[in-house]
């Protein structure tokens, strides 16, 4: 096991369900609490790279926040989700990906509810749980 509290164990054997992964409500990101509802499951855990599945609800602000150890790439499944990456801004729909890379400020607000991919590598745990 590792000692950095970071770290996540990669997930044991080559395939998960979704619905079978416990979801976790997110109290915190980098020490920044969300406004409103988030929900991931760490569907995929892989010694250099963490798939989430994430929910948003509809009103939840991510308020701005950077990582400093890793870089995330992201892809909408369904909703509209507002974007402030790096002081750039963009509206979000159904099939848009977008990364933060390290240590860049970013925020986001769901405008409907949300439901996303996203990937972080190396593998992080960046959130607290309720």
């Amino acid at each position: 096991m590792n000692s950095d509290p970071r770290s996540l164990e990669p997930t044991v054997g080559f395939f998960t369900v979704r619905d079978a992964i416990e979801p976790e409500r997110l109290a915190s990101v980098e020490g920044v609490r969300p406004q409103g509802k988030v929900v991931v499951r760490r569907v995929m855990v892989g010694n250099e790279i963490l798939m989430l599945h994430v929910l948003r609800e509809k009103g939840l602000i991510d308020p701005v926040h950077k990582h400093d150890d890793h870089e995330t790439v992201a892809y909408l499944i369904k909703g509209r989700l507002r974007l402030v990456i790096g002081g750039e801004e963009f509206i979000a729909e159904a099939g848009t990906s977008w990364r933060h890379p390290r240590g860049v400020e970013h925020f986001s607000e769901a405008l409907e509810n949300c439901e996303q991919l996203e990937i972080k590598s190396p593998p992080r745990k960046t959130w607290t749980t309720e």
